[in-house]
């Protein structure tokens, strides 16, 4: 799938960094574990975020694969299609205002593509990290059906 960059519906997204950052991101225990992939999740409304590490993106993300997975190549592999994947799911479905982490499992690498977006958006869903889908047709901004 082509993704207009012009597109108002998508969503910013920032990278997470600092080591700091992915351990904030795990101190707050809120995961969802899929075959191909885990998810971490952390809302921004929660003290301790950096305000101006935010600035210009509506969702940070952070990448990353332990030596579980694999040698370097294997582990770059996997994060490589945790980005990818990532790019088909969080622009259009992800809420804004939260920092998510993206952990690579061993079933990363050899996952189908479509069940790897399958699966990180299933975790997004069950973290509750989606966005509502918009209303289509009925009631209008500010009015009454008619």
């Amino acid at each position: 799938m082509r993704v207009r960059l012009d597109d108002p519906s998508l969503i910013r997204l920032g990278r997470l960094k600092k080591r700091a950052e992915f351990l904030a991101v795990a101190g707050t225990r809120r995961k969802w574990a899929q075959p191909g992939v885990i998810v971490q999740l952390r809302r921004w409304d929660q003290a301790g975020t950096d305000i101006e590490a935010t600035a210009g993106c509506d969702l940070r993300v952070g990448y990353t694969a332990s030596r579980k997975v694999g040698n370097s190549v294997a582990r770059n592999r996997a994060r490589r299609r945790l980005r990818a994947a990532a790019a088909e799911v969080l622009g259009r479905r992800a809420a804004p205002g939260l920092d998510l982490v993206l952990i690579a499992r061993g079933e990363t690498i050899r996952r189908p593509f479509t069940d790897l977006v399958a699966d990180l958006d299933r975790a997004l869903q069950k973290l509750g990290a989606v966005r509502p889908a918009p209303e289509v047709g009925g009631v209008e901004a500010g009015g009454a059906a008619a």
